[in-house]
């Protein structure tokens, strides 16, 4: 099981659909590498890849918005959300389970992969 981190916020997959479906949906950051995108993504979202995360985040990513970063299953976007709250991001969250959990809980015609 991972460990948890104060400043590490979850948001589960079926919340993330309600919250998407609202008149001020959260900004969707994948940190996936261009080869896990292309196979699944959902949409709409960011692409900054975790290779390039915290080079590109202060221009791309406002610190105004609700903010919801999510990955494969989760690991890597902990990561991101973590340096993003230590950073100044008030309002982040990562997906918990990720894309994965989003295929199995919300959207079947998401492919899943290993």
């Amino acid at each position: 099981m991972r460990q948890s981190h104060p400043l590490l916020e979850e948001v589960d997959a079926p919340a993330l659909a309600t919250a998407m479906a609202t008149d001020d949906p959260p900004l969707l950051v994948d940190v996936r590498t261009e080869p896990e995108r292309a196979v699944a993504a959902i949409q709409p979202s960011l692409h900054i890849g975790l290779d390039r995360f915290v080079e590109r985040a202060p221009e791309e990513i406002p610190r105004d918005r609700d903010v919801v970063v999510y990955c494969h299953v989760g690991a890597r976007s902990a990561q991101a959300a973590v340096w993003l709250k230590a950073s100044g991001w008030s309002r982040v969250r990562s997906l918990a389970g990720g894309i994965d959990a989003w295929s199995e809980q919300v959207d079947p015609e998401v492919p899943r992969y290993r």
